[in-house]
């Protein structure tokens, strides 16, 4: 049996550059390959989800701007259900500056509508969840609400995943309604306040039951209780970063949803990220499980 993946986030029309190095204070340069697409940490996870076969639910908000009608068409494109997708009037859709230097990718956000998104649709949304259904958040909308609809989706006995970026929104009462935790590094130590990765694991961990850190090339850390396992990452070479981690989530929710383990589900989201990294943007650059499953990966 298969459970849903219910995704609650963020939408933004990404601008894409990139450059040799990152401009000085003050100081204009010249930059390449620029891409105007669509993103957001809750359309890429939604897209993730659905090209790794998870049935999909997912609630976001777009501007009445000239990019808003662009992005939900997009979303379909992707075959993602677009019926919780609101158009918020008086407001801008999300934007994110997206500067690629070395692979590596530096962002600005603007919210716009994504900030417009408010608990009673957060509950709204999730009043169709059955017990076992599976609840993916990030937190590119408002605190409030992503502490209110986890505490929705635990009290109708959902899974949930919280994926704590960007890390100053984060807010250590939605510990309290985590099943499983997704932090890269730097996020990690920033909601631990431990420098050491593994030391942020085991402390996350007495909160919540599983914590997976994202540690980029290196692959990931999964903690459990007493239990720390680290999980190499497949070798690749990097064209862009954007959306990697999203790439991760999303196909860890689907195959989560499908029956795999927690380790199963690591396995395949660390190829499925790393397939993600070998191309440029961010929706475009999702792999299909049939891509992640015919490749051949060497191991780091």
């Amino acid at each position: 049996m298969m459970n849903k993946v219910f995704v609650l986030g963020s939408v933004n029309m990404d601008m894409v550059m990139q450059a040799e190095r990152m401009p000085l204070e003050g100081e204009t340069i010249s930059g390449t390959g620029f891409l105007l697409n669509a993103g957001g940490k809750g359309a890429n996870q939604a897209v993730a989800v659905r090209k790794s076969g998870g049935s999909l639910k997912f609630c976001a908000g777009v501007g009445d701007d000239v990019f808003g009608e662009q992005l939900v068409n997009t979303l379909r494109e992707y075959e993602v259900d677009t019926e919780n997708v609101r158009t918020i009037a008086g407001t801008n859709s999300g934007l994110a500056q997206i500067t690629v230097v070395n692979g590596d990718n530096r962002i600005i956000l603007y919210g716009g509508a994504n900030e417009s998104l408010d608990a009673e649709a957060a509950k709204k949304f999730l009043a169709e969840a059955a017990k076992g259904d599976i609840f993916l958040i990030q937190l590119e909308i408002a605190p409030a609400v992503v502490l209110a609809s986890l505490k929705t989706a635990k009290e109708r006995g959902m899974q949930t995943i919280l994926n704590p970026a960007p890390a100053q929104n984060f807010r250590s009462e939605m510990l309290n309604f985590t099943d499983i935790i997704i932090p890269n590094e730097a996020e990690a130590r920033c909601i631990s306040g431990k420098e050491d990765v593994e030391e942020a694991a085991r402390l996350l961990s007495e909160v919540v039951r599983e914590v997976i850190v994202t540690v980029g090339e290196k692959g990931c850390i999964y903690c459990c209780g007493n239990s720390l396992e680290a999980f190499p990452c497949p070798r690749v070479k990097v064209v862009d970063t954007t959306a990697a981690g999203d790439t991760f989530c999303g196909a860890f929710a689907a195959r989560l949803s499908r029956g795999y383990s927690v380790k199963e589900a690591i396995g395949y989201a660390q190829k499925a990220a790393s397939l993600a990294v070998t191309k440029s943007g961010a929706l475009q650059s999702i792999p299909s499980e049939s891509e992640v499953l015919k490749t051949t990966f060497r191991i780091a």
